[in-house]
């Protein structure tokens, strides 16, 4: 479940693909894609264009289900060996979208970035301070349908994030598009 080149400047990192996504072998090819794609404002094909947008998921395949049948946390063993060297190879990135605590936590950690907000709703509403980062960070919450509820409870982040999100995309990838 990996996207990468030496062209894409947006990068979207992620869990860990659900048994669906494994299986078709495509990431974001569910629900929570259509849903993550309209945030970004973006069509599939622009989407799955890999000399545009990066996919780096924290675990690379689907990790089982806990004794709930919940998914499990991403596998470590791809974090450790291979998400470091990855992120050097790809200098370019110009915007990180961490979807997800376990996206955030490694970023953070990785890019020496503080304060940290210990719930995942507390960095979104904080995803303005991010922008300045660098390579610039927009935390999101998972796509899921799980969260449609979080998603209503939090109005301002259709409001608010979500354009700025859309338009930071579109700059994005209209620049990468004309070659500059």
């Amino acid at each position: 479940m990996l996207q990468v080149s030496s062209t894409a400047r947006l990068l979207i990192c992620g869990q860990a693909p659900d048994l669906r996504v494994h299986d078709s072998g495509i990431p974001f090819n569910d629900p929570s894609g259509d849903r993550l794609r309209d945030w970004l404002g973006i069509d599939r094909n622009i989407f799955y264009d890999q000399s545009r947008v990066a996919i780096a998921p924290m675990g690379f395949c689907f990790p089982g289900y806990d004794a709930r049948k919940a998914d499990l946390p991403p596998r470590r063993e791809c974090r450790k060996t291979w998400h470091n060297r990855l992120f050097v190879l790809m200098p370019q990135v110009e915007l990180i979208l961490l979807v997800g605590f376990y996206a955030r936590d490694y970023h953070f950690d990785r890019l020496a970035i503080s304060p940290r907000h210990k719930s995942m709703t507390e960095t979104v509403k904080a995803w303005r301070g991010y922008l300045g980062a660098s390579p610039r960070l927009f935390p999101l919450p998972h796509p899921s349908w799980r969260n449609s509820g979080w998603l209503k409870r939090n109005p301002w982040f259709e409001a608010e994030a979500l354009p700025q999100l859309r338009l930071l995309t579109t700059q994005l990838l209209n620049a990468g598009a004309s070659g500059g």
